[in-house]
């Protein structure tokens, strides 16, 4: 079975969101923050197994571009210069199923580290 396919991303500039809609019936609302802190570069998540890096102080990042990649994924460009990671359909898929667990986790990982969103 292949991956989701998007039908359908906008960019919502005012609530810094990016919306995604699947042809599998799944749309997801993804924060700015979230995508940032949850890049799919080797910048956050690091070059093999337990390298990921635990991002901070993106409270206010913004989307600038979404940029075509292909048939396979997009290129966020965010604020802060971040343009690095490719956020393929399964990552994207992935990020909206997950962002519950994922966001708890991050927050989590936050306060046991004394960082701030």
């Amino acid at each position: 079975m292949s991956a989701p396919v998007p039908i359908r991303i906008v960019l919502h500039r005012a609530s810094h969101a990016l919306e995604v809609a699947f042809d599998d019936g799944a749309t997801y609302r993804l924060p700015a923050e979230y995508l940032r802190v949850h890049s799919p570069s080797a910048e956050v998540q690091g070059h093999g197994p337990g390298q990921k890096v635990l991002v901070a102080g993106k409270h206010d990042v913004a989307i600038d571009a979404v940029e075509p990649v292909g048939n396979y994924a997009v290129l966020l460009r965010f604020s802060d210069g971040h343009a690095s990671g490719l956020f393929s359909w399964g990552v994207l898929h992935e990020l909206g199923r997950d962002h519950a667990r994922n966001w708890q986790a991050y927050l989590d990982a936050l306060a046991a580290n004394g960082l701030a969103r």
